[in-house]
């Protein structure tokens, strides 16, 4: 089937929480479309990061055969990813796969990745202001979220309010002129799925998951990480399975301590995502919610959008 020629939305995209069915639901629409998977997850794009990023290629193993999939493992744990890095990248898939006459799939959960391309941001890359960060450096977390949140500018990388290292790039990428840059395509009619679960069932989800994961490997998957020459300071940077595991491995926590304060941050992580899809839906991208990522149902709203 080629999909191209029936529907009239040029990009389908699925997104939610974490720990929702994201990709499970993109690869059976895939494998009914004839398209092809653009993962928008801003930390499976790093080699080597697998449990930890829920990094699940078998789940591409349709029993039809296996879905293509882009912007997976594409770059090494000690080199740097943006969201300019993804939109270049994105824009190469896209144009790829339509020249295959196939359906693009973006589906992921970094909200800032998605909007990037849905909403056409013009980003280019800021060079490093040594002199920037070191005034910015003494300030603390908070100071630096109050700093980022006054700037007045046309940048969006206000997501992770967490990380110092992130607000302080923040910060500089929005204190800099950014000169004006040609988008290879734009998005003109996208269609968005998002899944959605009561938030009793998102939490029970992510509290299996992580428990999986640990039984899976993911302490000596960190292990292996450090082993390798990835240092504690760069895993703080890879989120936050990394984050508590280094910090178990340095002995500031204890097993049960780790996985409490993880499960923790991961439900909070989750509230942070839906609270940015809400905002991309005040921004204007039309979310159709699907209830549990119900594929009956979102067959149904795709087969609405015939032509």
């Amino acid at each position: 089937m080629n999909s191209g020629d029936i529907f009239r939305f040029d990009l389908l995209t699925i997104l939610g929480p974490t720990a929702c069915g994201k990709t499970r639901l993109a690869v059976e629409i895939a494998n009914n479309l004839s398209g092809e998977i653009i993962s928008a997850d801003s930390r499976q794009v790093y080699r080597k990061l697998n449990i930890g990023t829920g990094k699940d290629l078998i789940e591409y193993q349709h029993p039809d055969g296996t879905i293509p999939h882009h912007l997976i493992d594409i770059i090494d744990p000690a080199d740097d990813y943006s969201v300019f890095h993804f939109q270049n990248d994105f824009y190469n898939s896209y144009l790829d796969i339509k020249k295959k006459h196939k359906q693009p799939i973006l589906c992921g959960g970094t909200g800032l990745y998605i909007e990037a391309i849905l909403r056409h941001f013009n980003i280019s890359p800021v060079k490093p202001n040594f002199e920037l960060r070191k005034e910015l450096d003494i300030l603390s977390i908070g100071e630096l979220q109050e700093k980022l949140k006054s700037i007045k500018s046309k940048h969006h990388n206000t997501s992770d309010f967490l990380h110092k290292k992130r607000l302080i790039r923040a910060i500089e990428i929005a204190l800099s002129p950014v000169p004006e840059k040609s988008i290879p395509i734009k998005i003109e009619t996208p269609l968005v799925i998002g899944i959605d679960y009561p938030r009793n069932e998102v939490r029970n989800r992510i509290t299996l998951r992580l428990h999986e994961r640990i039984n899976e490997g993911l302490i000596e998957e960190v292990e292996d990480l450090i082993c390798s020459g990835i240092t504690h300071e760069r895993l703080e940077y890879f989120g936050l399975e990394y984050r508590f595991v280094s910090r178990l491995i340095e002995g500031k926590l204890n097993m049960n301590n780790m996985i409490q304060k993880l499960n923790s941050a991961i439900h909070q992580f989750s509230k942070r995502q839906m609270t940015f899809f809400r905002h991309m839906e005040k921004q204007g991208i039309k979310i159709h919610w699907i209830p549990k990522g119900n594929q009956q149902q979102a067959f149904k709203l795709i087969e609405n959008w015939t032509k």
